[in-house]
Order: structure tokens, then C-alpha cells, then sequence
């Protein structure tokens, strides 16, 4: 079931502490891998699906990020005084991205293939899922070796070690009412949704890199030049 009216939330406020020195001038999102900053891998991916909206969050280092992605069209909301994790940001944004499901990413990850976003939103089946997360099978992922979820032949996750995930999904937000944290992982909603059985995935068929430590740019960049070859 296709869907093309959902917002994107791109996932931009974090530190960067893994990356140690290049991140003390720079959020990572920023930061270069194969002459692109990491952000704009993720955001020529997500306006290629040309959703309706796409917003960021931002925390760390804002004001480099929100010049950055201006003239890009994208509408960014600062986490001020404390960041508020991938659960509590996307709460956050709730009121720019609107009441429909939304697609959210992570932006430290290269993907050689098909765009996972399209793949998503071509599998979508609202009337069974509460959300639907993108999966790499560890052979094909660089830099990220333990997994995160079973995956069943219906596309029904649970916690396991088969697929990794990727970084993108589709989720719907009701349930993120329910947490009273301010700052919380959107893994506590994924577990209220697999009590549920209403978390699905899709199984990735291309390449991925984690790029969320500094041994990931290079093996990101051997990636993408293989990719050219």
C-alpha cells in the first residue's frame, strides 16, 4: 500500500560522541563522507519519496545544522534545554509533521541500493502495523555486527539477531502519548507495539554502512565507490 502524504522526521540532535575530534566544530550529521555531509545522504533519499514536509531536530551545534538545511526546504525544531532522545524528539515535532504515520531516519548511514524509504512505503499496511522498520541482514551491513530483531515470513519482528536495523521506519505516533518520560528511546514504544504484535520490518536488499563512528567513514566511502565501479 502505497503512501506518499507522510512527513519525514530526520533524527539530527545527537552528539556525535563517538566521533571524538570531529565533532567538537561540527554537529555529525556534518560531517563529510564522500564529499557530501552524512545529512545530505539522508535527505537526497527522503525528498526523492517527495513527502509533504521534512523536519529535524536539532541540539548540538544548532545553528550550523539550521543554515545548512534551510535552503533545502527542510523545517528544523531545536531540543532546548535538554535533548530528548529519538522517542521524546519526535514527540517533539509532532505539531510540524502532523497526525499521519510518519517516516523517521536516522542520519549516520549510507545505503547502496534501492531507497529504503520507497520500499517502506510500498510494504505499509496500516490496518496491520503500527510501524515498519527497515532491516539489514548482518552480511550486508558494514560497521553495526550485532542485530536487533527476528524477522517471521509475514514480516512480523521480534527481538533477535537476524536483522539489523537501519535506521528508518514508518511509525504511527499515537502511542508515544502514552510515555511519561520527557526523554525516552523510541524502543519503548517498539515493546508496547510488540506486546501488540504490530511491529513488522522489511528485509533490506542492498548495502549499509553505519557511520556513527569514525572507522565507518572510510568504510562507507569504500562502500559507495564500490558501488561506482
Amino acid at each position: 500500500m502505497r503512501d506518499e502524504s507522510l512527513a519525514v522526521m530526520l533524527f539530527a540532535a545527537g552528539f556525535g560522541t563517538r566521533m571524538r575530534h570531529l565533532t567538537m566544530d561540527r554537529p555529525k550529521p556534518l560531517i563529510n563522507v564522500a564529499g557530501n555531509p552524512l545529512i545530505d545522504h539522508a535527505l537526497d533519499l527522503a525528498q526523492a519519496t517527495h513527502p509533504p514536509r521534512i523536519v529535524a531536530n536539532l541540539h548540538y551545534l544548532p545553528d550550523q545544522l539550521e543554515a545548512h538545511l534551510a535552503p533545502r526546504g527542510v523545517t528544523t525544531v531545536t531540543e532546548t534545554p535538554n535533548i530528548l532522545d529519538t522517542g521524546g524528539g519526535l514527540r517533539n515535532a509532532l505539531d510540524l509533521l502532523g497526525t499521519n504515520p510518519v517516516i523517521t531516519m536516522n542520519t549516520d548511514a549510507i545505503w547502496v541500493g534501492p531507497n529504503p524509504l520507497a520500499i517502506l512505503l510500498k510494504a505499509w499496511d496500516p490496518d496491520r502495523m503500527d510501524a515498519l522498520l527497515i532491516g539489514i541482514e548482518p552480511a550486508r551491513a558494514s560497521g553495526h555486527p550485532k542485530g536487533d530483531f527476528d524477522i517471521s515470513g509475514d514480516g512480523l519482528l521480534t527481538r533477535g539477531s537476524a536483522l539489523i536495523y537501519g535506521g528508518i521506519q514508518i511509525i504511527k505516533t499515537d502511542l508515544l502519548a502514552d510515555i511519561p518520560d520527557e526523554a525516552f528511546s523510541l524502543n519503548v514504544v517498539w515493546d508496547l507495539m510488540l506486546g501488540r504484535k504490530r511491529l513488522y520490518g522489511a528485509t533490506y536488499p542492498g548495502d549499509w554502512c553505519d557511520v556513527g563512528h569514525p572507522e565507518g567513514i572510510a568504510m562507507a566511502e569504500a562502500l559507495l565507490e564500490q558501488s561506482d565501479v
